[in-house]
């Protein structure tokens, strides 16, 4: 079995972990990430913020392709009402996880499929929980002393070392990844940009080889 694009797929996302999802999944993209600013409008929710940066990366990457289909995707932490960023330093990261032990925290990533030649348009926000256990401070030490936390929303990567502090998670697992994968699958789906497409069987050739 395969999936086939109807056409080019477009990530517009620089995020390795997005791109190795639906490359996993066998689908063939191309990778177009835009520079967006990503700073909160006055009054922004975080749901509202992660589907208007979603809808414009895709838009961005949709400029300059616009009979092709474009994802864009967006991932924030938030807990207790604080939207956790990517840390840029030891310090930072220390702090988050701080923050995140011990306590649940909601994972939310908004996600925007584009044919702009058509005007098709797709937006969804779909949320995770995860629930941490206590994190001791020799811990953070040796998480922050990696490379792991520097890129990732939250500073942490559940599906790398990071996965060691989780207890639980609700909804979601590759929402907390970066893309929820379920709901974009369903929905390139429907607007008919995938399909799933059966092999030919290989034949079975019967009788004796000379």
């Amino acid at each position: 079995m395969a999936i086939r694009v109807s056409g080019k797929l477009i990530l517009a996302s620089a995020s390795p972990r997005r791109a190795e999802l639906l490359k996993r999944m066998g689908i063939d993209l191309d990778i177009l990430p835009g520079n967006i600013d990503e700073t909160f409008l006055r009054g922004e929710t975080p749901r509202e913020h992660v589907l208007r940066l979603s809808e414009e990366k895709a838009l961005l990457a949709a400029c300059s392709r616009p009979d092709a289909w474009v994802l864009g995707a967006d991932t924030i932490v938030v807990v207790a009402g604080e939207v956790l960023g990517k840390p840029e330093s030891s310090a930072a990261a220390t702090t988050m996880l701080e923050k995140l032990s011990g306590r649940k925290h909601e994972v939310l990533t908004g996600f925007t499929i584009l044919r702009r030649g058509v005007g098709i348009r797709i937006r969804e926000v779909v949320g995770s929980t995860v629930l941490f256990r206590e994190i001791s401070g020799d811990e953070r030490a040796w998480y922050t002393g990696t490379e792991e936390p520097y890129d990732k929303a939250g500073g942490y990567a559940v599906q790398g070392m990071g996965g060691c502090f989780i207890r639980e998670i609700r909804g979601s697992f590759t929402n907390v990844v970066g893309l929820p994968l379920c709901e974009v699958i369903e929905a390139l789906k429907r607007v008919k940009a995938i399909d799933f497409e059966k092999e030919d069987p290989v034949p079975v050739l019967h009788g004796e080889i000379a």
